[in-house]
């Protein structure tokens, strides 16, 4: 018995290889979102292999695994005497779809949107299979964040945890992976407008006619529901023709 006992309390290696990946992933989301908070830019360095497995916690391997990935992605590279730092290559993909110092056109932010919506309607099928009521009551929650919002930033990142959620939802890590990428982008698209309470507010209820649809496994209306919520702020951007020609055609 005391054989079996200790075979149960030995870590297969399935079981230690998925834990490893685990901890890589969540290190990779936890780099990025340091990206995001610092505001760090094309050229800018990350924290040392050492720092980075200080700050959070990981091990020597985990932080190498998590850098590997980080450049598979085209977000970091290395530079000699430097270290890892920010990608030119993927930094100018994302200057070339928002120029920020010149405000977001029409155009860009259709490509976003567009973007998103396939993304974030695509994933529909897959929960609509696999989400459980747990799952989409904290989605619930996780909205909920919206109506308590203080400042345009607060507002925006809730907005942009929710979408997330959705799409972390797919159970697609790929997927997840690519969506979170964009966050700075999306952030700032989510700004639009939300200065304004009635903003807000429609924000709110627009995610809340989408959990519905969810809870009703109810394709056409989620997949509706979605688009005219992506579409929703191209009044914001300046371009009321622009505008108008899209809600004519929803």
């Amino acid at each position: 018995m005391g054989h079996n006992a200790t075979n149960h309390d030995m870590p297969t290696a399935e079981s230690a290889e998925v834990g490893k990946t685990s901890a890589v992933d969540r290190l990779v989301d936890q780099i990025r979102n340091l990206i995001a908070e610092r505001g760090l830019g094309i050229g800018d360095a990350l924290p040392t292999e050492r720092d980075l497995g200080e700050q959070f916690q990981a091990g020597r391997n985990t932080v190498r695994e998590a850098l590997q990935v980080l450049r598979a992605y085209g977000l970091v590279e290395t530079r000699p005497k430097v270290g890892a730092v920010i990608s030119g290559g993927h930094g100018e993909a994302i200057r070339r779809l928002f120029a920020f110092h010149n405000g977001i056109s029409p155009d860009s932010f259709l490509d976003l949107q567009g973007f998103r919506r396939i993304v974030e309607i695509g994933v529909g099928d897959h929960i609509f299979l696999n989400a459980s009521d747990a799952d989409l009551d904290r989605l619930e929650a996780t909205n909920g964040r919206i109506r308590t919002a203080q400042t345009v930033e607060e507002a925006a990142r809730y907005d942009y945890e929710f979408h997330e959620a959705i799409v972390e939802l797919s159970g697609n890590r790929t997927t997840l992976a690519a969506y979170r990428m964009m966050r700075t982008v999306i952030q700032e698209v989510m700004r639009l407008g939300k200065a304004e309470r009635p903003v807000q507010s429609a924000t709110y209820e627009a995610h809340a006619e989408i959990i519905n649809a969810l809870r009703a496994r109810d394709r056409i209306a989620y997949a509706y529901l979605m688009s005219r919520h992506l579409e929703f702020g191209l009044k914001f951007v300046g371009a009321p023709s622009v505008g108008q020609d899209v809600a004519a055609k929803t």
